[in-house]
């Protein structure tokens, strides 16, 4: 999916020796060392480690929801946070889906993906009335635009809230493993329908996730991390092209990728285990 011409793109992301650590008590917990990654605009990184290891937090950072202690990170060569600022401004060029759905119950499925921008004042309600309907349409949801989130299928809520996060056009989107709840079959078929979205719209995804099989079908890289304090293990290539489909499920490449990604994972897991920690 990722084109030879992906570094001219925007959303060129360039994490480089980020560092974070939190207060407990009296003491201090290094969440993230010195963690680079090198992401290119449009593409699917994915990363993938042991709970606790500090994923959500590398994903807060780049989404501006708390500081650094050291290093930096730039978009399209633009600073978001670094030497002098510490803590990146939030802001619609990167917009994050969460594991836990924030949809308004008392709105229709319409009026919750148009909401923010109205509220912002970026969009007129009636530009964002158009925009939210195409892209629920794109979804596979014109026929639910006036139904409410508790009438549609946990699958559907998910297909809900990546449109609403799609509203801005954002540069890049952050999914702090969006489809953790899902059942596995839900889940085959989600997973095809953000390639087709990002396919129609190439923003670069940011994935945090546990489950290696859907690293794998997901993305152009994935990133597997060290246990706690994180940083970059092993980067794997993905070389499977796309269209990505079920089929794709039993080839004998991606069978290899996750049994590779499982080794490579195996030993931090354990560390994380016997370390007893807890989700950073």
């Amino acid at each position: 999916m990722v084109a030879a011409a992906s570094a001219e793109r925007r959303g060129t992301l360039r994490l480089d020796g980020i560092v974070k650590s939190y207060s407990s008590g009296e003491s201090s917990v290094l969440a993230v060392d010195r963690c680079s990654l090198d992401i290119a605009g449009g593409e699917i990184c994915v990363v993938v480690g042991p709970s606790g290891c500090g994923k959500s937090t590398l994903l807060a950072a780049i989404a501006g929801f708390h500081g650094i202690d050291a290093g930096s990170i730039e978009l399209d060569g633009r600073l978001l946070c670094g030497p002098g600022r510490a803590r990146a401004e939030v802001g619609p060029d990167r917009v994050v889906v969460f594991q836990q759905g924030a949809l308004f119950p008392w709105k229709t499925n319409l009026e919750n993906v148009a909401f923010g921008p109205v509220v912002q004042g970026s969009m007129r309600r009636a530009e964002a009335l158009d925009r939210a309907a195409d892209l629920l349409a794109e979804a596979g949801l014109a026929d639910a635009l006036h139904a409410y989130p508790g009438e549609m299928s946990s699958g559907a809520r998910r297909r809900i809230e990546i449109a609403r996060a799609l509203m801005t056009d954002p540069t890049v989107l952050l999914l702090d493993e969006p489809y953790r709840a899902l059942d596995a079959l839900t889940k085959s078929v989600m997973h095809e329908a953000l390639l087709e979205t990002h396919a129609r719209r190439p923003s670069t995804i940011f994935f945090i996730t546990h489950d290696l099989g859907e690293a794998v079908f997901l993305g152009d890289q994935v990133v597997i991390t060290t246990a706690r304090p994180c940083r970059p293990k092993h980067i794997l290539r993905v070389d499977i092209p796309h269209p990505r489909t079920v089929e794709t499920l039993t080839s004998p490449r991606y069978l290899e990728l996750v049994e590779q990604a499982a080794a490579l994972l195996h030993e931090e897991a354990r560390q994380a285990f016997d370390a007893g920690d807890k989700e950073l």
